[in-house]
């Protein structure tokens, strides 16, 4: 089913359609003047075989159902069992048609034992488009902010489920009220949906999409707080600040003394930069690391209005260790003085910003990014980043086809730029330094580096977007290099394969391009990277955004999009958020910028990407905070695992499951030959990884957790390649293939299980890019023993 297509996509064959939506007439069977059924079943009976002919086997699928059906199901059922019944009774008078109810398993087994070659497809069906001026593309990148929470969320859920599974039941009731990590989780498995996170829902389907989530987050928090009692042995009162991002936290800017809890879902130590809003100007912290108070900016102040009004921040940075958390104490040391506008540091004069790691250069005439140069391996690259904007077509002579939620369609090639010339500010302490870049009342970036940080972070701040000209607007972030890449880019795929994509190319087929940009688009859900022969640049996302390469040396990414125009896809209204004001909306996101070589850029970007899709938390507690039990108050940290996984394993799950019984996901996050040490196959001893508790058996299970890996049954296909792949009711295509010895036989029925290895936990392999999921039975140390 899903490398093809059926006649009318998902929807019944037309006068077939007998939702409380549809128009069609009922099937009458009785004996009446509005009979009908006879001239009903011969429609059925030519569809079916106006159809057959397009397809190998004399099986055929027929999809009876559409968008918002089903919310009378009686209706389609009377209907269908009607049509199925005199369908069948055709058959007595030599019709040869058979109709039943099914599912796409059946069908897919059906295929099956037709004992066919089948054609084998290895890329993708992006871009979609239904006509020649009609991409698909748009939706990568609608309604950025809910992408963005949605990203966030996900992250806290891990965190959620983390906690819950390291402190044991006894969190789901503890000293801050009932917490549970499902009304979360419920949250974003419903923000998965096609249109939830793809942004291609009303403005107030969205808004109730946000709803629950926060919802959920607020379910979560107290979890959280109660886990970090359990293992921190402290009730005192836990904060969380959920507006951070425009430096709004009520507990830190009015108080004196206060703690900061980090904590880590990674399986490796993290090194972390905190930022609080404060209303001092010297404050201690105990990290020997150092800390330093910096002016809150311009744009941030305008961002949260009256939320909050502390002048600056506090910047430290803090580690903490795998799967864990470490605390650092906070006093002011002397009251709130008055802010200067900063200044350019004493005998700075080239406009630049530099680590141990990266020189930034900008233009000093048009304050632009200029070049970046890679200091620990002696290359640099001249990088030109600004910010365009798209004209969105409302049609033309072309097509009447506008952009909206759906479709992205500029009625240009070459995007506006925002500004010419940008206004700058620099900030350099010990800890950060910053290039602000002011490009209109409406776009702004932040420049940043940090010492040991062997990448650039662009953090840029779009909208609201203006439209009092009656032009819809779609913003993106490009950066234009030297590179020779011959039309070549790459993407991630949900966040995991990268796969070559090429511009006005299609693997398949001969494409003749009719949308030159928005015929190129495509999904960045964590990475977009361009590169020659020997030095690759790579942008990396925190949310998913669409991108491209439209000019050979470039890569784009779409930020912000705001339109007057609905595109007629089912949305119904255009896709232009109002905001919180009801102004226009404005959005504040991160790209991290990597310059390296080709051979060495994916031990930069896999981590990294990691890092942002499952962020560290910050919590706070007024005063001196907790005091672990399990180590002494000098230590201040706490860490779920005995030691850290290697560096090319990430653990994607560890989730209570029932009593005593945890769900455990682990996987290898790099692709086979992308990097020498990064690509080979790891062990790792499942039984003496957690300190938290003691696995006492594992029982290995398919990638959803549900089934045990050796009851799975995949069946076995010939392909046109000559090897024999692996796919199966589960609907998870099989990676693996095999040379054809001699041709696979097929029997009916269902398969026999392919042998599955004893697993041996304490010795537990995995090779590039696969997960292996584990149920385990566990023993908590302490008091939920």
């Amino acid at each position: 089913l899903s490398p093809g297509i059926l006649p009318n996509m998902y929807n019944p064959p037309p006068g077939l359609c007998w939702d409380q939506l549809c128009a069609d007439p009922p099937v009458v069977d009785g004996d009446s003047p509005e009979r009908n059924v006879d001239s009903i079943v011969t429609s059925f009976l030519q569809a079916a075989t106006n159809q057959a002919q397009q397809y190998r086997t004399n099986h055929i699928i027929m999809t009876m159902g559409s968008d918002f059906h089903y919310e009378n199901a009686h209706l389609w059922f009377k209907n269908l069992d009607k049509l199925i019944a005199h369908v069948n009774a055709r058959q007595a008078n030599g019709s040869r048609v058979h109709a039943l109810y099914s599912t796409p398993s059946c069908y897919l087994r059906e295929l099956h034992r037709a004992n066919l070659t089948w054609p084998l497809k290895t890329d993708d069906f992006f871009p979609y488009s239904d006509g020649p001026h009609q991409f698909w593309t748009g939706f990568f990148s609608s309604r950025p902010a809910f992408k963005g929470y949605e990203r966030l969320s996900s992250g806290f859920l891990q965190i959620c489920s983390q906690l819950e599974a390291l402190a044991g039941p006894s969190v789901r009731d503890g000293p801050y009220g009932p917490g549970d990590s499902s009304v979360l989780r419920e949250a974003v498995a419903v923000a998965q949906h096609h249109d939830a996170v793809s942004g291609t829902e009303r403005q107030h389907v969205a808004n109730d999409y946000a709803r629950q989530l926060a919802r959920g987050w607020d379910s979560c928090q107290v979890l959280v707080a109660n886990a970090l009692s359990v293992l921190g042995g402290t009730k005192d009162p836990l904060v969380f600040c959920n507006a951070l991002n425009i430096s709004v936290c009520p507990l830190s800017e009015t108080t004196t003394n206060f703690t900061v809890i980090l904590y880590n879902p990674l399986a490796w130590g993290v090194a972390w930069p905190v930022r609080l809003p404060v209303s001092g100007s010297s404050y201690a912290v105990t990290d020997p690391q150092g800390q330093t108070v910096i002016p809150v900016s311009g744009v941030t102040r305008r961002l949260r209005g009256g939320a909050g009004g502390a002048p600056g921040e506090l910047l430290f940075q803090a580690w903490a260790p795998p799967l864990g958390f470490s605390t650092f104490g906070v006093q002011q040391l002397s009251p709130g003085d008055s802010w200067d506008p900063p200044k350019r540091p004493p005998g700075d004069t080239v406009l630049q910003i530099q680590n141990e790691h990266l020189r930034v250069l900008f233009d000093p005439v048009t304050g632009h990014l200029r070049e970046i140069q890679n200091l620990g391996k002696g290359f640099s690259l001249p990088v030109f980043q600004s910010f365009y904007w798209y004209n969105a077509s409302t049609g033309d002579g072309l097509s009447p086809q506008a952009s909206g939620a759906y479709i992205f369609r500029p009625n240009a090639s070459t995007p506006v730029p925002v500004a010419k010339h940008v206004s700058t500010r620099l900030l350099k302490n010990a800890l950060v330094q910053e290039l602000h870049q002011n490009f209109s009342a409406w776009c702004s970036q932040v420049v940043r580096l940090r010492p040991g940080q062997p990448y650039l972070e662009l953090e840029w701040t779009v909208g609201p977007i203006p439209v009092w000209d009656g032009l819809g607007k779609e913003i993106i972030s490009r950066f234009e290099t030297p590179l020779r890449t011959a039309g070549r880019f790459y993407t991630d795929s949900n966040g995991r394969q990268v796969l070559e994509r090429r511009r006005d190319y299609r693997p398949t087929w001969n494409l003749s391009q009719s949308e030159p940009v928005a015929g190129n688009y495509y999904p960045v859900n964590t990475r977009i990277f361009i590169k020659d022969q020997k030095v690759q640049l790579t942008v990396l996302t925190d949310r998913s955004q669409g991108g491209s390469s439209i000019l050979d040396g470039s890569l784009e990414l779409m930020v912000h999009r705001r339109l007057l125009n609905d595109d007629n896809r089912g949305v119904g209204e255009p896709l232009n958020e109002p905001g919180e004001d009801g102004q226009g909306l404005a959005v504040r996101g991160r790209h991290l910028v990597l310059l390296d070589t080709v051979a060495a850029a994916a031990d930069g970007h896999r981590p990294l990407a990691q890092e942002m899709a499952t962020a560290p938390a910050v919590v706070l507690a007024p005063g001196p905070g907790p005091h672990l039990r399990q180590l002494s108050p000098s230590a201040l940290k706490f860490s779920g695992l005995r030691r850290a996984l290697p560096p090319n394993l990430h653990l994607l799950t560890v989730e209570p499951r029932g009593a005593r019984t945890l769900l455990l996901r682990l996987e290898h996050f790099f692709e086979r030959g992308e990097s020498q040490n990064g690509s080979r196959p790891v062990t790792v001893d499942l039984t003496t990884l957690f300190s938290a508790f003691t696995i006492t058996s594992v029982r290995e299970m398919a990638l959803g957790g549900d089934i045990p890996l050796q009851s799975v049954s995949r069946l076995l296909w010939t392909t046109a390649t000559g090897t024999r792949a692996f796919g199966g009711p589960e609907g998870v295509p099989g990676g693996s293939q095999q040379p054809l010895t001699r041709p696979p036989i097929s029997l009916p029925g269902t398969p026999k299980p392919p042998p599955v290895p004893e697993l041996d936990p304490r010795r537990v392999r995995l090779e590039p890019m696969e997960i292996r999921t584990f149920l385990a039975s566990v023993q908590y140390r302490g008091p939920e023993a």
